[in-house]
């Protein structure tokens, strides 16, 4: 493990500790694994690129640095149980990371959605506690059929996630969006920019974005006319955050078979995206999205 995550996992450990999942108290046995410390480990875990939990656990109990920072290490199972728990405080935490980072008053906000698949085989499908909440979908950056949920995500121009939502694909786009922006309409500021892409087209979307305050971008069709050109390399920022999700954080790799557990993992990659874009602002890195020095 390099010094840069050994830092990043301690100063995320003291801001959680001190703020966010402070020690628990009243009646009852304490965890010997605070929250602070399950969501240090969780974040460790995806920027290492441990997809399997066991995997993850094994390497645990052999990495002399992680085990002199945890006295307390779990087990598979107790660790699954309590993060999957846990999976409320994980998104609370990924808020709590965006409003201490400048990319919180950023005034463009790019939105997108992307595949989140959860099985390959039709037995997968029949048999899958899942049944009922994924379902089939389109891959358009892939040219392919999954089957699982999509992600969608507004965030900042460097990545920072502001809002998200996992939804069955067969879902339309423009109505997963307007109802996140609905449900959380005391974000928008005056002035906010929505920038999407040309899925997002529609009078009726257009509408209820600009009932919230927010002023709608996208890409023009080919039968309109001329409004905003194809803005292809602002469109690119969207993109490679998706592919900062897949290619370094392990999105389509979640492992998850339940809901919650679909849940937690995909907030477990968005918070350690969160948690590095925080990191460096606070170091004041140029490449705020720059997971390099933290993924070995």
């Amino acid at each position: 493990m390099t010094k840069d995550l050994e830092t990043l996992l301690t100063e995320l450990y003291v801001l959680l500790d001190d703020h966010v999942a402070p020690p628990r108290t009243g009646r009852g046995r304490r965890p010997l694994l605070s929250d602070a410390e399950l969501l240090t480990l969780a974040v460790a875990q995806v920027l290492l690129g441990f997809d399997c939990e066991r995997r993850w656990i094994r390497h645990l109990h052999t990495d002399t640095t992680l085990r002199a920072m945890f006295p307390y290490l779990p087990a598979q199972p107790g660790y699954h149980k309590r993060l999957k728990a846990a999976r409320g405080l994980l998104a609370t935490v990924i808020r709590v990371l965006a409003q201490l980072s400048p990319s919180w008053h950023d005034d463009v906000w790019i939105t997108d959605a992307t595949a989140v698949p959860c099985g390959m085989s039709r037995e997968t499908v029949k048999r899958s506690d899942l049944a009922g909440y994924a379902g089939y979908g389109y891959c358009a950056s892939h040219s392919r059929f999954f089957w699982g949920f999509k992600l969608y995500l507004v965030c900042a121009g460097d990545g920072m996630p502001i809002m998200w939502a996992l939804a069955n694909p067969k879902i339309g786009e423009r109505e997963v969006v307007a109802a996140m922006l609905a449900r959380e309409h005391h974000l928008i500021r005056s002035g906010q920019v929505l920038l999407a892409d040309k899925g997002f087209a529609g009078k009726l979307f257009a509408a209820e974005t600009a009932a919230l305050g927010l002023r709608l971008l996208r890409p023009d069709r080919k039968d309109e006319t001329y409004r905003n050109g194809n803005l292809g390399g602002v469109r690119q920022w969207i993109e490679s955050v998706n592919q900062t999700l897949k290619g370094q954080l392990g999105l389509e790799k979640h492992g998850g078979r339940t809901v919650e557990g679909v849940f937690t993992r995909i907030a477990q990659r968005l918070l350690a995206m969160a948690a590095g874009i925080w990191h460096n602002w606070t170091i004041g890195n140029p490449a705020k999205r720059s997971l390099i020095a933290y993924d070995h």
